[in-house]
């Protein structure tokens, strides 16, 4: 029997995919998805903020941190909608979105989910499915995770809608 019993309990994936907004609703509804946060992690600085971020002096990506049944939901899963809804062939940017908070990382919480993301970035590098470019997406061991402010938190949601700019999925995907 492969992946965890009945038993493992809940996991933790930490996806860095641009804007943090949409990367937020795209897990938030994922069957056995339990919970989703949008947050700053991979830079030097503590307690940073979104201005911080933005200043492009603490090296922080702007980040979703979710919470997941991996019974019902296999981490092999959350990385297919991480390849599927962002273009990680860009480096430090997504659409109009510029700037290293904005780049394509995996931060992986778990020793196993750093082997299955880095042999997940070479089969969609050999997949090409981005097209020709080289896929970018940095993916290394989570560190310290700063939650966003309450303002960001379920951003879209509040307001109704379901994505803002994220690149459409390749064609034949979603």
């Amino acid at each position: 029997m492969s992946g965890p019993g009945p038993s493992a309990g809940p996991a933790t994936a930490i996806f860095a995919m641009g804007c943090f907004w949409q990367p937020d609703e795209l897990f938030r509804v994922v069957a056995g998805v339990l919970s989703t946060e949008v947050g700053y992690t991979g830079g030097r600085t503590e307690r940073p903020t979104y201005e911080d971020v933005c200043s492009h002096t603490t090296g922080h990506a702007e980040a979703v941190r979710i919470l997941f049944d991996p019974v019902r939901v296999p981490y092999r899963a959350l990385l297919d909608v991480f390849w599927n809804n962002h273009d990680p062939t860009t480096p430090n940017r997504q659409g109009p979105d510029v700037g290293e908070q904005y780049r394509s990382a995996i931060f992986c919480v778990e020793e196993a989910h750093l082997a299955e993301a880095l042999a997940s970035r070479e089969a969609v590098s050999r997949a090409r499915l981005w097209g020709p470019a080289p896929v970018v997406t940095v993916i290394e061991r989570a560190g310290p995770w700063w939650p966003a402010e309450e303002v960001h938190q379920k951003y879209l949601m509040k307001r109704g809608v379901t994505h803002c700019h994220l690149p459409t999925p390749p064609r034949g995907r979603a």
